[in-house]
């Protein structure tokens, strides 16, 4: 143990328990490295089925890494939990007493208090990421111009100077700090997303066999295997051309996880209706790195999502629509990028990845190997607080 406190701030959107996004890994890996770490949250959270809950009352508990969560609740006030006000978020912070602190999201009021705590505590270490671009963020005129455009904006401006570095999680959401925020791009860097890299390590080293098992049960023969998976909603409905892909090319299953929408239910389940096409549902975050394992190939169609960083920091080859601000994940020739997902061009490039003992899959597989460490997260935590000159 060094002794340094690192409080992870989860109060500009959701926190939830159990599971493997960035808000859960960097304070896991964290104390991996030794530190003291809390975690000051939202009430926002999801349920065993992956729907969004909110817990509604204050709570303090140790979640799966044996590290403690402090849940503030929303003020009693109009718009408390539009723009993000707390109960007590002073007391809690002071209480911590962190020599660290790493914001999750700016988008909240009660920015200010970390503000006023480092002003008085000016040793204190402050990093704040950003998970905002224009994919998911400022997509109408209020949220665009009132809220990001004034309300976020002069909340972060008022912090630029105590803070050490800010993150895009994606190329996208760098630019999204500068553009938006007028943050400098001096004080700007990119923080990747990536993968559970100690888990992938302990599935392949000691439990492959699970793997095979979990593979042989999926497929049948020789048949080439492709993973995909996510919410299933509007803003992914390419997923409909892979399926009809795949059952246009011999010998190859399609495997997909995640939940899928109302509204698109019965045409999904229709579409599914083949042999060649196996859903399994939601399942918890961290089985998904067993299908990414398990898989010849992964293919995202849709918008992006954290899975990609996941799949590609599982070292499996994939196919990923091209987005701008995410061809990152590329590092390597690594990953094929699909310009135009019709199913034209699906069924082309399935017909000639599907062959594993030629030169196009061996190579995309041997690269996918090679890169698949930059997106661990026990690299992404050193960097995230600056780890050779913080330690």
């Amino acid at each position: 143990m060094n002794n340094i406190k690192i409080l992870h701030v989860c109060l500009s959107c959701f926190y939830i328990d159990n599971h493997s996004y960035q808000e859960n890994l960097l304070p896991r890996y964290h104390k991996k490295m030794g530190y003291d770490v809390e975690i000051i949250a939202s009430q926002e959270n999801f349920d065993e089925n992956g729907e969004k809950t909110n817990e509604g009352e204050f709570r303090e508990y140790l979640n799966e890494d044996n590290i403690k969560v402090t849940r503030l609740e929303y003020k009693n006030i109009i718009f408390s939990k539009k723009l993000k006000l707390y109960k007590n978020t002073e007391r809690y912070i002071n209480e911590s007493n962190p020599d660290i602190i790493f914001v999750h999201g700016s988008q909240f009021l009660d920015l200010k208090i970390i503000r006023e705590y480092c002003q008085k505590n000016p040793q204190v270490k402050l990093y704040i990421d950003n998970h905002a671009d224009f994919s998911n963020s400022a997509k109408n005129f209020i949220s665009k111009n009132i809220f990001h455009g004034i309300i976020w904006r002069q909340n972060v401006k008022q912090i630029i100077s105590l803070t050490e570095k800010f993150y895009g999680v994606l190329p996208a959401r760098v630019n999204f700090l500068n553009e938006v925020y007028k943050i400098p791009k001096s004080k700007i860097d990119l923080l990747v997303m990536g993968a559970d890299s100690d888990y992938i390590q302990k599935l392949t080293e000691n439990n492959s066999e699970e793997i095979t098992l979990l593979k042989n049960s999926l497929i049948e023969n020789d048949d080439f295997l492709i993973v995909t998976g996510g919410k299933i909603d509007n803003a992914k409905k390419e997923i409909f051309h892979l399926i009809k892909s795949v059952k246009e090319v011999k010998g190859v299953k399609l495997v997909i996880f995640g939940s899928v929408i109302k509204e698109l239910q019965e045409e999904f389940y229709h579409a599914i209706d083949n042999p060649q096409i196996k859903y399994v549902g939601w399942i918890k975050s961290i089985e998904s790195y067993k299908y990414f394992l398990a898989a010849d190939l992964v293919v995202f169609p849709g918008r992006h999502s954290v899975l990609w960083e996941q799949a590609v920091g599982s070292g499996v080859p994939g196919i990923y629509k091209r987005w701008a601000g995410t061809e990152h994940i590329n590092m390597n020739n690594n990953v094929i990028f699909l310009n135009d997902d019709s199913s034209y061009t699906l069924v082309s490039l399935l017909n000639t990845l599907k062959y594993k003992d030629k030169k196009e899959y061996k190579n995309l597989l041997k690269n996918s190997q090679e890169i698949k460490d930059s997106f661990s997260y026990s690299k992404i935590a050193e960097k995230s607080i600056d780890y050779k000159t913080t330690k």
